[in-house]
């Protein structure tokens, strides 16, 4: 066995039932569990391993929590207590599952199990990115992989992924370019300028197609792909939201929702519905009833509920479910955060229709933990927050699931996609497919190339992949970790 000694400790090699065996063929005293203990707290994993295979007594210390959590801290100085709640029992599961998805990253291989590539065009910063793809990231040659990018520039520019290279640019546009949304089906990107002036453009081709003038700047863009047709959602800086159609941009409504406040928007994964909110207001956010929004009757109100709550900050849905809202907000004397997770429907009445909202559940954060800016929904129950340089997860009811904290820059955008199989998890109720979320983060970064960073749809096994030459990362979440790996601009979680 390996492992570092200490002075005068002498080395247990031969061992017949637990005693050394001396050179004349006496028996000196065996070593007591204690002594092994110390003994074995030099060893090195595999030593480890080693010898729990010599007898019972030696088994049982080998395996002995706190000397797998001394291994674990060593190789991973920020791994902690809380991020072991993803389905590994002890602290020697933990290193060995941890050890072996490591090992087989090192086999990962460029361009079958991800790709990563750098690219370049945008002289100023990017600000937005959007998939046009209708698969996103392809990996079968079936299709391309394209993606929209607006920048400070003034321009919108089209990818192609797998090769890193630009397809179309559009012409130097009248101001910076501040946001882009996406109709992949109807192959069109829209975005809007620090203006307030929306175009819409040919995804093939970067052909202008239509525009439309805000009076104030945008705060907020949603694409929506309503059973009733396309539209576009739209908030502006005055605290009024648009509803324009797709592709014509023409208006089919206007609604005041908060007077002279910058307003954001999130639509409901099958976009019936639309939350609405400005910051650390004490205004409480609204959920309209998209349809009402397209078949406005003059002198009539949409349909709409105010949430219960105030100083809200974020809000995510849920994605595997058609209205389930989670709330970031201060709780009644406005000293801690709360996230409430609510679900909503529609009721008929004889005035017409009404919004029915349920309270599911509602957790405190903990007082140290910084205030989230991101917020994102996994499944039905999980809920992922970036604060600062910190990811974390918690699932409705509050049970932190685990917690990030290698990057080195501010987090200023997530993105999360389940590709994975289903583990049962012993604080959720129904399969938790942890094993292959994917978490990109993305963080600040000096210079404009943009590299691109995509897990294979065939979940090869990768754990840790560094790309210093395009400063991208991908780690593989098949055990707990304590975080991704470092890299300027990009991390990836699969």
């Amino acid at each position: 066995m390996g492992g570092v000694w200490p002075e005068g400790q002498k080395r247990v090699e031969g061992v017949a039932g637990g005693r050394r065996l001396g050179g004349a063929g006496e028996m000196e005293p065996k070593l007591g569990f204690h002594e092994l203990l110390h003994v074995f707290s030099f060893l090195e994993a595999r030593d480890l391993l080693c010898a729990a295979q010599v007898d019972k007594v030696w088994n049982e210390v080998s395996g002995t929590k706190e000397l797998w959590r001394q291994l674990c801290l060593r190789r991973w100085s920020s791994c902690k207590t809380s991020q072991m709640t993803l389905g590994t029992q002890t602290w020697k599961e933990y290193y060995l599952c941890r050890s072996e998805l490591e090992f087989r990253m090192e086999c990962g291989r460029p361009e079958k199990d991800f790709i990563c590539k750098a690219i370049a065009g945008h002289t100023g910063e990017i600000d937005e990115l959007a998939y046009i793809s209708t698969k996103e990231c392809r990996f079968d040659g079936q299709e391309k992989s394209m993606v929209c990018t607006v920048s400070s520039d003034s321009t919108v520019r089209a990818w192609d992924v797998q090769e890193g290279t630009e397809i179309w640019s559009s012409p130097l546009q009248p101001a910076a370019l501040v946001n882009v949304v996406t109709f992949p089906r109807l192959q069109l990107a829209i975005t809007v300028d620090e203006r307030g002036l929306i175009k819409v453009w040919g995804a093939e081709n970067g052909w202008e197609q239509a525009s439309f003038r805000l009076p104030t700047f945008s705060s907020a863009l949603q694409a929506c792909e309503h059973p009733e047709g396309p539209f576009l959602l739209v908030a502006c800086a005055e605290g009024f939201l648009y509803a324009l159609t797709v592709p014509q941009l023409q208006l089919r409504s206007r609604t005041r929702v908060f007077p002279s406040s910058p307003t954001s928007l999130l639509c409901s994964p099958d976009c019936q519905w639309v939350f609405a909110s400005t910051q650390n207001s004490d205004l409480g956010p609204k959920v309209f009833h998209t349809r009402s929004l397209l078949c406005l009757v003059e002198g009539e109100p949409p349909v709409s509920t105010t949430l219960p709550i105030w100083l809200t900050s974020r809000a995510c849905w849920a994605p595997d479910e058609t209205a389930r809202l989670m709330v970031t907000h201060r709780n009644d004397n406005g000293m801690q955060l709360v996230i409430t997770t609510y679900e909503l429907r529609t009721k008929q009445s004889r005035e017409g229709v009404d919004v029915v909202v349920q309270q599911m559940a509602s957790f405190l954060l903990p007082s140290s933990m910084i205030p989230p800016h991101l917020m994102k929904g996994h499944g039905s129950q999980v809920i992922l927050l970036v604060s600062g340089s910190e990811l974390a997860l918690f699932t409705i009811h509050g049970v932190q699931l685990a917690a990030f904290q290698d990057h080195q820059r501010p987090i200023t955008s997530m993105w999360v996609v389940s590709v994975g199989l289903p583990v049962l998890h012993p604080h959720l109720k129904s399969p938790w497919p942890h094993l292959t979320w994917l978490f990109i983060s993305r963080t600040r970064a000096e210079s404009s190339p943009l590299p691109l960073t995509y897990p294979c749809e065939s979940m090869c096994g990768i754990k840790k992949r560094s790309l210093p030459s395009s400063r991208a990362a991908i780690t593989c979440l098949g055990a707990p970790t304590d975080g991704p790996v470092d890299s300027p601009m990009w991390k990836a979680t699969v």
